[in-house]
């Protein structure tokens, strides 16, 4: 039994995998690299997978499998962990050293101690190619430091921020037990990855360091705002199927209530934005048939949503207002880091 299994979803990854796998090497014996190679044909992400099994054996296995999607490997990832934790490092990224002992110190005192941890959140660097401030996403004033936390004592997060799937740390037994499997063939699933789970979690802990270092700036890479405005539909399918997990509404605990709604409120801006962006009247089409979905199979989250402040802004009228909605998400998008 591994301490922590970490899962790297590869894909045609050559030229940048190996800096993620060697951040997280320094785990030794307690960690195990799950380096899930997912049908890459394009270069030889497949042989260097094998070379680190090879190298480092009992540490890193490399998985082998048909395309399936960034999905696809977190779900192989997770069948295949015997960790008592989980945590996903996508193979652009990777880790920092100094923070990664902590978080393995903090993970081995609850697996020896008395006390259940679901969930253990850390902060995430944005290493934005080009910029000389790096934007770090803390939890300084959500969460309380250093202590076991339920989601009552959780306080006030900011606008613009969430956990994200660069924050989290699973317990695994956890993410199997609420059936988690996510969808093939789609991006933008490790959304799902950090929400469906949540109402499961009962205990949480914050450990303030600057754990995962999240690389943005690849042209191609999938938060590329023109590549995410290609790719609408995937946004839009991910946003419904989130949608659809649980009625957040009827969710007991208010503070976790209300987190979620906000989640929802951010993938339907997100969505909203990026229709907004495209400038196309198909686009737009979509835009309100996902309002009206939401209309539809919830009016009390559709009025939260639609008649909040980001959901009204999302949806001003004419052109003048669409040029409204594209200043504020600029000025968001300055703010904080993202794209």
């Amino acid at each position: 039994m591994k301490l922590l299994s970490i899962a790297i979803p590869c894909y045609n990854s050559a030229a940048y995998m190996e800096n993620c796998i060697k951040s997280l090497l320094p785990g030794g014996d307690e960690v195990e690299i799950l380096i899930v190679d997912d049908g890459s044909q394009k270069d030889n992400t497949a042989e260097i997978a094998d070379q680190y099994e090879s190298q480092y054996p009992g540490i890193c296995r490399a998985i082998h499998q048909e395309n399936g999607g960034h999905g696809a490997a977190v779900n192989a990832g997770l069948k295949a962990a015997t960790g008592v934790f989980f945590k996903v490092v996508d193979s652009d990224d990777w880790v920092n050293e100094q923070a990664y002992k902590a978080v393995l110190d903090t993970l081995r005192r609850f697996l020896y101690g008395k006390d259940t941890l679901d969930m253990l959140i850390t902060n995430f660097v944005y290493e934005k190619q080009g910029a000389k401030h790096k934007k770090v996403m803390n939890y300084n004033l959500a969460l309380p430091k250093n202590e076991l936390f339920t989601w009552s004592d959780v306080k006030v997060f900011m606008a613009g921020q969430y956990i994200l799937m660069h924050s989290v740390v699973y317990r695994t037994e956890l993410l199997r037990e609420c059936n988690l499997e996510l969808p093939m063939h789609t991006f933008y699933v490790d959304n799902i990855f950090v929400y469906e789970p949540l109402p499961h979690v009962k205990n949480m802990y914050y450990l303030d360091v600057n754990f995962y270092r999240y690389f943005i700036g690849r042209s191609d890479q999938s938060v590329n705002e023109q590549v995410m405005i290609g790719r609408i539909d995937q946004q839009i399918l991910v946003t419904k199927l989130m949608l659809g997990y649980y009625d957040v509404t009827k969710i007991q605990n208010k503070k976790l209530r209300h987190y979620m709604t906000r989640y929802l409120e951010i993938m339907m801006v997100i969505s909203s934005i990026l229709a907004i962006r495209s400038g196309t009247e198909e686009n737009m089409q979509k835009k309100k048939e996902l309002w009206e979905h939401v209309k539809k199979t919830n009016l009390p989250l559709y009025l939260r949503l639609r008649f909040g402040f980001l959901g009204q802004g999302m949806n001003l009228p004419g052109k003048s207002g669409r040029q409204l909605s594209i200043a504020g998400y600029k000025i968001a998008q300055k703010f904080f880091g993202f794209n």
